[in-house]
This record gives C-alpha cells, sequence and structure tokens, in this order.
C-alpha cells in the first residue's frame, strides 16, 4: 500500500483540526456534556471511522481494508479500557465533572502524539528488524497475562510516578476551576487539575506500549495503523460520558482483551516464523509449517471476543444485580399487621369503622 507524501499531510491535518475544533467548541467551556449530545457526536465519529474503512477497501483493497477494521476494533477495545482507567484516576484525583472534558481532552492529544511516536518508531523497526515481531508477539503475550491475571495495578492516582511529581513540585489542595498552577502568597502552584493530566499522560505512555505491537500485529501498514489509533481515540472524550456507568459493568473486558491480545500475540509468532531470518531458528530460513493467520479470520475473532465478553459482563452484572435486590429483599423484617377489629357492626356502621359514640 503505497501512501503518499500528500495523503500523509491530509490526513494528519484533517487529524489536528478535529481536536482543535472539538476543543474549541466542547472543552473550552466548562460544561458537563448531556446524554444527547455524547450520544450523537458518537455516532458520528464510529460512522466517519466505518466511511474511512470502506474508502480505504474501495480504493486499496479490501485486503488493507479488512486490516483497518481489525485495527480499529482492537485500538478502540484498548480505548475503551483506557477508559476505565481514566475513570478510576478522575475518581482517585476527585476531578468535578465540569472539569473532566478538559482533562479528557489533553489525555487523548498526549495519547494520539505518544502512539504516533511509537508507530513511527515501530515501523522502523519492523522494516529493518523482521526479529522484531518475535519481539512484539512476546510482549503481547505478556501483556495478555497482565490483562487477564493483573486487573489494572492498584490506584493509578497514586502509582509511584505521581508520588514522585507531588514531591518535586509544590500542589493546592483544592481545585481552581480548570486553571492548571495558581498564584498563592507571591508562590506558583501547580493544581490537581495538573496533576490529573500527569498521571494520564503517563498512563498513555504504557497503554501505547500495548496498543502499537497489537495492531502491528494486525498490519505493517504504519498508515493504517495512524488512522485506526487517530479514529478509536476520536470521539473517545463523548463515549467516556455516554458509557460512564456502563463502563464499570463490564467486567470481563480484561479478559476479553486478554484474549485478542494473546491471539495477535499468536500470530505475530506464526509470522516472525514465516518470515524468519535468525540463523539458529530453522537455519535462518522460514518455518514452512508456521501459518499465516489471514486478516477475516482476525477480523471475525476480534468482533466476536468482544460481543462475547460485552454480554457475558452485563449478563453477570444483572444477575448479581437481581442476587442483591432478592438478599436484601429477603433480610428485610417482615412488617407487622395492623390488628383487626373483631367487633360485630352496629346497625348503620360498616364491618371494621371504629364505633360511633
Amino acid at each position: 500500500m503505497y501512501v503518499t507524501p500528500l495523503v500523509w499531510a491530509i490526513t494528519i491535518a484533517v487529524t489536528i483540526a478535529f481536536f482543535v475544533y472539538e476543543f474549541f467548541a466542547h472543552v473550552r467551556k466548562p460544561h458537563e456534556p448531556t446524554i444527547g449530545e455524547s450520544a450523537r457526536w458518537s455516532v458520528f465519529y464510529i460512522s466517519l471511522a466505518l466511511i474511512f474503512g470502506v474508502g480505504v477497501g474501495l480504493v486499496s483493497g479490501w485486503d488493507f481494508g479488512g486490516e483497518y477494521f481489525a485495527g480499529y476494533l482492537t485500538e478502540k477495545a484498548l480505548s475503551v479500557d483506557n477508559l476505565f482507567v481514566f475513570l478510576i484516576v478522575m475518581t482517585g484525583f476527585a476531578v468535578p465533572k465540569a472539569y473532566q472534558q478538559k482533562v479528557l481532552m489533553i489525555g487523548i492529544v498526549i495519547a494520539l502524539i505518544m502512539r504516533g511516536a511509537f508507530i513511527m518508531a515501530g515501523a522502523a523497526i519492523i522494516e529493518n528488524f523482521s526479529w522484531a515481531f518475535y519481539l512484539f508477539g512476546a510482549l503481547l503475550l505478556v501483556l495478555a497475562y497482565r490483562q487477564a491475571f493483573g486487573g489494572h495495578g492498584g490506584n493509578p492516582a497514586d502509582n509511584w510516578f505521581v508520588r514522585f511529581v507531588r514531591r518535586i513540585l509544590p500542589v493546592t489542595d483544592e481545585y481552581h476551576e480548570d486553571r492548571l498552577t495558581v498564584k498563592k502568597g507571591g508562590k506558583r502552584f501547580v493544581t490537581p487539575m495538573l496533576l490529573t493530566i500527569i498521571a494520564i499522560g503517563f498512563i498513555d505512555l504504557v497503554f501505547a506500549l500495548d496498543s502499537i505491537p497489537a495492531i502491528y500485529g494486525l498490519t505493517e501498514e504504519a498508515y493504517l495503523v495512524f488512522t485506526a489509533n487517530a479514529f478509536a481515540l476520536m470521539g473517545l472524550r463523548q463515549l467516556y460520558f455516554l458509557i460512564g456507568g456502563l463502563l464499570e459493568r463490564l467486567v470481563y473486558l480484561a479478559q476479553g482483551l486478554a484474549v485478542i491480545l494473546g491471539f495477535i500475540g499468536v500470530k505475530l509468532v506464526f509470522h516472525a516464523l514465516h518470515v524468519n531470518e535468525l540463523s539458529f531458528i530453522n537455519g535462518g530460513e522460514g518455518v514452512d509449517w508456521a501459518p499465516e493467520i489471514p486478516i477475516w479470520f482476525s477480523l471475525l475473532f476480534i468482533a466476536a471476543t468482544i460481543t462475547v465478553a460485552t454480554v457475558a459482563s452485563l449478563v453477570k452484572t444483572r444477575g448479581d444485580r437481581e442476587k442483591s435486590d432478592r438478599e436484601r429483599f429477603d433480610g428485610e423484617p417482615i412488617p407487622a399487621a395492623e390488628p383487626a377489629n373483631d367487633r360485630a357492626a352496629a346497625p348503620g356502621e360498616r364491618a371494621g369503622e371504629p364505633a360511633r359514640d
């Protein structure tokens, strides 16, 4: 797939334009987005990503179109996991809802910049060192294990990096609207808002280590890697407010992502064996029995895994909620019945009425 420098320049310029528009149209004035606003923009960005994928398929062929869609689905799923950690961070720092948009927007831009740097580095490594597929495959298998059994590794709002920043920077105890620094008594302090952004930036770096090897396991085209990441991050802010309550119900999301990362890790190892150049493996020749997993199978596998993880999560949380409701109901004391009025009704009275004087 050949992409001209002009197409690259236009793509990057349009991506930047979208984020600039997002900032000035929605984020600059602090407010909590409504469900309707979040839903409309989420549908818009997802539709835009799907239209772009169809365009790739029509212009460059459906092999590349399939690679884009597989990469987009994977990056979107990883981005939702990213949102879950963002939610934990902003809860840990008690960020007011009106200012959460700004934190999210800055965090998403940092994520795009970091992923862009990793994309360029990954493309250069893969082009010059085919053994990198072994490295990426092994890394994804380790990350898959961590996703399945390691959780999110404690409170990300209180990790070693944030504690280090607190030690070297004077921090105020309270927020000053959405300002990052404030002057008090002639001394400049940073606010918890800046600490939150620093924490999210550090998390973005960690997530980039998951994201880029995963998508390079689905396509070696740097342009598709970049656009899939860009579209996955577009609309992430609105998605946060749209599915904020749903995030806590996706209890099997980590396991679903572990399956996807593990699958791509195995796929990368097979590909590394297929194009092997390491002299101590099969004499530096490709391993014939190593299969090349087709992109259509990867796409179906990733979509099915996301679907199963989501449905299983919702079924489990619904069952847990119903069980909790039953236990609470069974544990409540039965209200005492009111004593019945056994006196016979006098003429002109109805049964159960108090006696007339």
